[in-house]
Parts: C-alpha cells; structure tokens; sequence
C-alpha cells in the first residue's frame, strides 16, 4: 500500500424502532447510487452522506487493491463503500444477526464475492488469529468505551500493516482518548457532536495526506 504523505453519524437522532427498515447508499466506484436496505438495530447510526464523502475523498488514493476491515460493521456502509471503490478483500464484523445478516444479502444482491460478514462481538473477534489489514474502519456504540480496548487489540496482536490507515469515529465528548503511540494523526473533523479522524501507523514523523 502507499504510504501516505504529511467513524456513524447522528447521536441526537433517536433509532429506529427494532426491526424496521431504512436504506444506505452508495456514493461512488462500481455500485454508485445504489441503496442498500438495513436493518436498524439499538445503537446503529449508518454514517451520512456528508462524512462519508469526507471520508472517501481522504482514501481515494488508497483504497484500491486494499485489505480491509469493517470491525464494527453496523449498515455495513463503510465497507460496501470501500469494495465499490475496488477493495481487494473486506471483512465485515457485526455483532448483531440481523443486522450481519442483511449486509450478507446486500453483498449477494451486489454479486460480489470480496466481502466477509462474520457475526461475531469484535472484542472476541480481535483475541483469535490475526491477518494485517491496510485500512481498518472503526465506528462503534457510543458510550460504551470500546475504542481504547480494540485500538490496543488491532496493534498488539498483528492486525495492521506496516503502514495501515486507521479511520476511527467517536463522540465528541471523549476527549482523554489514549491511542498506540505510533498512531499518527493525519486528519481530524467533527460534524455536530461527532468527530472522526484518520491515522496512520507508522514510525515517521513528517506526514501527511
């Protein structure tokens, strides 16, 4: 992967009833336009439009050819986004069935054949044989202090490329955040009360993107 040069998304907004239906759509690459149904569960907020624009247009150099991973899956929005911009491989990781499940259909709908759905809690997950992935996105429940736990987990046993992106989403209120230290900080937004960021892990000190 290149390296480079030197989070979903409304936490105001109330879910959905359990069990109903909404839709994500595809911005960009092969599948552009395209919505997606989900499955909206407790806690599930599908990143907009407007972030995952921002989001996409700092990865559009490097997303191409990519291993990824979608470590809190969710609508599955993150990484359908990235295998319809030419992902080599994505693994989705959602903890809930119903949800995994309709991001396997949207998938097979799709007819695509790079991305894995494993329904499974990603602390769990995280603890078993590690493969390194070039991006990793991470966009978990609010409030539930989960992202110290996994950010320690993808560093210390193996899942990250030597020169890996991390995008990472959060409420704006987690201000004492404590990540690996070779975790560079490459881009830093907030949108109302959440912020989201990107890193890069790597040694050097002069970067950017």
């Amino acid at each position: 992967m290149p390296r480079v040069k030197s989070s979903r998304s409304n936490p105001s907004k109330s879910p959905a009833p359990q069990g109903k239906s909404g839709f994500v759509r595809i911005i960009s690459g092969q599948w552009r336009g395209r919505k997606l149904p989900v499955k909206d569960v407790e806690g599930l907020r599908p990143t907009t439009d407007r972030v995952k624009e921002t989001i996409f247009n700092w990865l559009a150099p490097h997303i191409r050819g990519t291993r990824c991973l979608d470590l809190f899956a969710g609508s599955g929005g993150l990484g359908l986004e990235a295998l319809s911009r030419y992902a080599e491989q994505v693994t989705l990781i959602e903890m809930d069935k119903g949800a995994a499940d309709q991001i396997k259909k949207n998938l097979t709908v799709l007819g695509s054949s790079q991305g894995q759905v494993i329904h499974s809690d990603a602390v769990s997950w995280l603890q078993g044989p590690a493969t390194p992935f070039d991006l990793v996105f991470l966009d978990p429940p609010f409030r539930r202090d989960l992202l110290p736990q996994v950010c320690e987990l993808l560093e210390q046993r193996g899942w990250l490329a030597a020169d890996a992106l991390i995008y990472l989403e959060r409420e704006k209120e987690m201000a004492d955040l404590t990540l690996p230290a070779n975790w560079q900080l490459l881009k830093d937004k907030q949108a109302g009360q959440v912020c989201y960021q990107l890193y890069l892990r790597s040694p050097e000190n002069d970067v950017a993107i």
